[in-house]
């Protein structure tokens, strides 16, 4: 029985085995059947955010959106949306729910899986909230969660429930709603808050609670969380890198102090410079201000190399789930960092090819050809995900989950006798 074989399987728990026998319309094995096998997506979220194509996808694009589009779809298979409330709702009761519906239709349309980013969060929190009294500040945020949840259910089933909850309640930067309600509820109740009325909302969703603080802080909030039935699903963890490469020992701290926990990993905000780095004395990034902070060759070759480290660390621990990259350009990036895989001109960065070289390369199976035997059967061994198995020099073609190994998978091939 022939096999069809990932290219490499360094990562072993990304891969799995699955015999699959092919038949044709009238039930019986295509025997001695020439079949090419594709792979079509990754089941691991090679996230990144979607800002950038609102306008495109509700009929005003920009120079160059279309270009930047293509090159977004052929490395990534997951946008993260923002929901950021100050900007989701500017006056009350006048939410931007049709723009961002058509945005998320217009990734789902090419494949791309969503997540909304976030619920409840003190930055960004609308202005016009901040003269209401505590009662109608909690009000207005449970059911921010649950139109936004429940407006969105079956398009975008994945929620950043709570963002940085760790800081929310002594949070000083700005005056908002958000922070007070957390000084006055505490942060369990918070988190019962976000996780309780968007799990009613949507009973289905996958809900994260995330932060950039990975400090013992954010732990013993998970201990308590947890202790307290919070309905977690998975744990999001920052890792903005405007100061350097944490490297691979600090990363291997972080994924052996949080997968203690238990539950799924996502890397949900990373970032890396390609330009001069942030000096490190800066505590709070957002506090970094420059006028231009351009792109240097020496910064795009150390990017490069350090985002390739940084992703093959992390897709090589069983418990990450997702990594979510901060931007695909330089254009509009956030703080005005060089952190782009392209310049603000479109070009590619070295970073975008090195990446597309893992996520389509090493950690991809190439299209195939392979002969099924007497039986109809061929081994199909690869990253999970989905592929296309298509009978040579025909149209016909059917698609198969690759989820786990050591089964068999009886697949129908239309048209074929």
């Amino acid at each position: 029985m022939e096999v069809v074989a990932a290219p490499d399987t360094s990562a072993t728990h990304r891969v799995a085995e699955t015999r699959i026998q092919l038949t044709g319309t009238d039930g019986r094995p295509l025997a001695n059947a020439e079949l090419v096998i594709a792979q079509q997506s990754h089941a691991f979220s090679f996230a990144n955010i979607g800002f950038d194509f609102v306008g495109l996808a509700n009929g005003r694009p920009r120079p160059g959106d279309a270009e930047l589009a293509e090159r977004w779809l052929a490395l990534f298979n997951t946008a993260t949306l923002p929901f950021y409330w100050r900007d989701f709702e500017p006056t009350p009761g006048s939410p931007r729910t049709a723009e961002l519906r058509a945005t998320a239709q217009w990734f789902a349309d090419r494949g791309v899986r969503l997540k909304g980013h976030p619920l409840v969060w003190h930055t960004l929190a609308p202005q016009w909230l901040s003269s209401a009294d505590l009662p109608s500040v909690e009000a207005r945020l449970r059911a921010r969660v649950v139109r936004e949840v429940g407006d969105f259910a079956g398009l975008i089933d994945t929620w950043d429930a709570i963002n940085e909850l760790v800081i929310m309640p002594v949070f000083t930067a700005e005056d908002n709603a958000i922070t007070p309600l957390a000084r006055h509820n505490g942060r369990l109740a918070m988190a019962r808050l976000a996780f309780e009325e968007a799990r009613a909302a949507n009973p289905d969703a996958t809900l994260l609670i995330n932060d950039f603080d990975l400090s013992a802080d954010y732990e013993h909030l998970l201990e308590d969380l947890l202790e307290a039935g919070v309905g977690i699903d998975a744990i999001g963890l920052q890792t903005h890198m405007h100061q350097g490469f944490r490297g691979e020992d600090e990363l291997t701290n972080i994924l052996a102090r949080f997968s203690r926990f238990g539950l799924p990993l996502h890397f949900t905000e990373t970032s890396l410079v390609s330009g001069e780095l942030m000096p490190a004395h800066i505590v709070d990034l957002n506090d970094y201000i420059v006028d231009d902070w351009p792109s240097t060759a020496e910064g795009e070759a150390r990017q490069a190399n350090e985002l390739v480290r940084h992703y093959r660390t992390l897709v090589a621990h069983p418990s990450v789930a997702a990594i979510t990259y901060w931007g695909i350009t330089d254009a509009g990036a956030w703080l005005g960092a060089p952190i782009g895989l392209l310049r603000a001109d479109g070009s590619p960065k070295p970073s975008y090819e090195a990446l597309r070289s893992l996520i389509k390369g090493q950690w991809w199976v190439a299209p195939t050809r392979v002969l099924t035997d007497a039986d109809g059967c061929f081994a199909l061994r690869g990253y999970l995900g989905d592929y296309r198995v298509q009978l040579a020099g025909s149209a016909e073609s059917a698609d198969v989950a690759l989820t786990h190994s050591d089964h068999q998978v009886e697949l129908s091939l239309p048209g074929s006798q």
